[in-house]
């Protein structure tokens, strides 16, 4: 239908990888901050609460603002801390994973609910001091508020999002409270120390490690969980790469990334265009938005040969998809993501050979953030 097809709402959906990477890299292609989501029709899905309080996170920010919260947290997936970090996500993955074995030895079991949605909040909650008897309750509020980041949200959805958006604040906000009563050598604290200094004002300093909290964690929990429940769909589907990939388990990070390619976990990300803008032959005036599907630019064949196959033998898949996004908003967990996601099928080659899906899985009525809301699966 062309790389620009115009949309019946008035928005336009961007179809191929080079029109959506430009847009995702463009610096006159803004992201729906407070302002912009302020001047929407009032009553509008823009004015809801939980759709305005996500003009304030990373997400929602455009520079110059955006730059300075990116800076006060710094790289936070380096190198070094993702090392560290190995360690106790195996010993989290093996944990789950024996759990998993439990629940198999009567037959069935929910791989989405016993493994990929704990790993990712346990994950979360090691790295960010989050007591393991609150992962439950942050993980049903996030699952509501994301319904506010949907494509076309019902009215159902948004009140749905609006308590979501209301547990997390209440939620996170007491979170950095307590932190700030009792700093440490840990994430958050560092966070509290590096707003202090550029915000002399401590209620501001504070709201804006609320947002990064509430942001960073509800972003993992929302996408992690759909690449590992992933992990075991696709490879269901290909049992020919599957057994390929236990005899050559060095290639696991080379696999991750084609599940990433081939079904990312977010779908559709919107932008707003700053100025009056010609993309790909069509003129998209100021204030307009545009949907980068990102699900149809990672299926681009001018961009991936053979776009719709799976394989995880292709060369250099990381430089062909677009799944953690581009530009400025390229994803701040990329590196966590990526790391839970080897972890966890490098265990899953190893203990679970012979895994299989028993029924088909079941996903949620999303269209932009994608969810397994189950993954019933035993073992032959």
């Amino acid at each position: 239908m062309g790389d620009v097809v115009p949309a019946p709402w008035g928005a336009h959906l961007l179809t191929t990888f080079d029109v959506c990477d430009q847009v995702l890299r463009g610096k006159t292609w803004l992201a729906l901050d407070s302002d912009w989501r302020a001047r929407q029709e009032a009553g509008s899905r823009w004015t809801s609460p939980s759709s305005e309080e996500l003009g304030h996170v990373l997400q929602g920010l455009n520079p110059p603002e955006h730059t300075r919260h990116r800076r006060s947290v710094g790289n936070i997936f380096d190198r070094k801390t993702l090392h560290r970090l190995r360690g106790p996500l195996t010993r989290i993955v093996d944990r789950l994973l024996d759990d998993l074995a439990e629940k198999l030895r009567d037959g069935e079991a929910d791989f989405s609910a016993v493994v990929s949605e704990e790993l990712t909040i346990a994950a979360m909650g090691h790295w960010l001091g989050i007591p393991e008897a609150d992962y439950a309750t942050v993980r049903s509020y996030s699952h509501a508020h994301l319904y506010a980041q949907e494509l076309l949200p019902s009215p159902s959805q948004l009140v749905s999002a609006n308590a979501g958006m209301r547990g997390m604040r209440h939620y996170f906000t007491g979170l950095v409270r307590d932190r700030r009563a009792n700093l440490g050598d840990d994430v958050l604290s560092g966070w509290i120390r590096a707003w202090d200094l550029l915000e002399p004002d401590r209620e501001v300093a504070d709201e804006s490690v609320y947002y990064l909290a509430m942001f960073i964690t509800g972003a993992a929990l929302e996408t992690t969980s759909t690449l590992l429940s992933n992990l075991v769909l696709i490879f269901d589907q290909h049992p020919d790469q599957r057994d390929w990939l236990r005899e050559n388990p060095h290639r696991v990070p080379e696999a991750v990334e084609e599940v990433l390619r081939y079904d990312a976990p977010v779908h559709v990300t919107t932008r707003v265009a700053g100025e009056d803008t010609m993309l790909g032959g069509v003129l998209i005036k100021r204030d307009e938005i545009v949907h980068a599907l990102i699900a149809s630019a990672n299926h681009d064949p001018s961009r991936v040969p053979d776009a719709d196959v799976f394989d995880i033998r292709r060369s250099s898949p990381s430089l062909s998809h677009l799944a953690f996004g581009g530009g400025v908003h390229y994803c701040i967990g990329a590196g966590l993501a990526r790391l839970e996601g080897q972890v966890l099928l490098e265990s899953l080659l190893r203990r679970f050979p012979r895994l299989r899906l028993s029924q088909p899985p079941v996903w949620e009525p999303r269209v932009a953030f994608r969810r397994l809301s189950a993954l019933h699966v035993v073992e032959d």
